[in-house]
């Protein structure tokens, strides 16, 4: 009796099992399905209004420092990764020569004011130059009309009658040649005030040419930035043609996002963006937008660009940049370095924005007035220069 009973308690168990199994199987079934249905409805709703990358990098303005003149460096005030100011001096050049050239230039002026200054006293002379001249003129014609009637009469020489002709002549040519002579010093001056004279202006640019070239000793920011790749030292010799550092702003920063010819389809200016770099790692989610899709690949950009032309030709999907402006309150947060990676998903479902950009920009995209010298100070001294030497 007990083997039978054995016998059926073991095909029991063995008809829960199967049961179990194909329930479980069947469960596993269902879930597979709807993994599928739930990824299936996720790329028709999400997915496919996406385009994706990691070969995107943050790029910004790298400032590249280069003196505006010729000096050795007697001072370097800021090292990598220094905080510097728009204005603040970076590196000083020796002041002498461009001391001397300025303080010659002020020198010149004087000189130029005082020449010109006697240009006008010399207008005064010629005018009683000329003065005195028409006189004698009129003097030596009334003798000569006296000694013509006494030549008629015989009561003096022919001699002297021809010397008083000759008087009058002398007396005409001395009258011309002082006139002359005024007309000369007029066409100089023109009538034009002193310091408007071309001798002066010309003087004064000098000084001010001077002057700028000794503002210029000083190496200036022109924005507010991090100091990056600082090559000059103290005791060099740089002029215009090395950079000495580079500044970098923390902003403006946007994203080169490279993505392949292939996925460009129905990318449009305006999209929305979302980005995350290896820096901050996936909990730090970036939000921008497309501005712009560059015009040629980085292949067509290169120093040697492909010439498929030659027949050795192997077709690679390029890549095109597209241009992500990041939100700047973010960015303020949550600061990014030129040339770090990230990865950047666009969002295509809208397709009515341009492919190319159509408003042309009103506003220069970046501007800085701090390298513009204001000349206020240089007039100031030039004026003071040519009063005192016009007295």
């Amino acid at each position: 009796m007990d083997q039978p009973t054995n016998s059926i308690e073991t095909n029991q168990k063995t008809k829960k099992n199967e049961t179990r199994r194909k329930l479980w199987m069947a469960i596993a079934s269902i879930i597979i399905v709807l993994l599928f249905v739930a990824y299936g409805a996720y790329w028709f709703l999400v997915l496919r209004f996406q385009e994706y990358t990691d070969d995107a990098y943050v790029s910004g303005l790298q400032i590249p420092i280069i003196a505006q003149t010729t000096g050795n460096v007697t001072q370097v005030n800021f090292e990598n990764t220094d905080l510097v100011k728009a204005g603040d001096v970076l590196v000083v050049l020796d002041k002498t020569n461009a001391t001397l050239a300025y303080e010659q230039a002020k020198h010149d002026l004087a000189t130029t004011v005082r020449k010109t200054k006697e240009l006008y006293i010399n207008g005064d002379e010629y005018q009683a130059q000329i003065q005195k001249n028409r006189v004698s003129l009129a003097q030596a014609q009334k003798d000569y009309q006296r000694r013509v009637a006494l030549g008629r009469s015989g009561t003096i020489s022919k001699e002297d009658l021809q010397h008083s002709q000759e008087a009058v002549q002398l007396a005409q040519a001395a009258l011309d040649i002082s006139i002359q002579q005024y007309n000369a010093n007029r066409a100089l001056l023109r009538n034009t005030e002193l310091k408007k004279q071309p001798a002066i202006q010309q003087a004064a640019d000098s000084v001010r040419n001077a002057w700028i070239n000794l503002q210029r000793t000083e190496v200036k920011s022109p924005m507010t930035g991090y100091v990056s790749r600082r090559n000059v030292q103290v005791g060099s010799q740089v002029g215009p043609q090395g950079s000495l550092m580079a500044i970098v702003p923390a902003q403006p920063v946007w994203v080169d996002a490279n993505f392949k010819e292939t996925q460009l389809e129905k990318v449009r200016i305006g999209q929305p963006v979302t980005l995350t770099s290896d820096f901050y790692g996936d909990d730090i989610v970036f939000t921008g937008k497309v501005v712009g899709l560059d015009m040629g690949t980085g292949s067509a950009f290169s120093l040697l660009p492909a010439q498929n032309a030659t027949g050795n030709w192997i077709k690679v999907v390029q890549r095109l940049p597209v241009r992500v402006e990041l939100d700047p309150e973010q960015v303020a947060k949550y600061p990014l370095r030129i040339g770090l990676s990230m990865n950047a998903t666009i969002d295509i479902k809208d397709e009515n924005g341009p492919v190319l950009a159509e408003v042309q920009r009103e506003t220069p995209a970046f501007e800085s007035d701090v390298l513009v010298l204001k000349l206020n100070e240089v007039d100031a001294v030039i004026d003071t220069i040519i009063n005192e030497n016009a007295d």
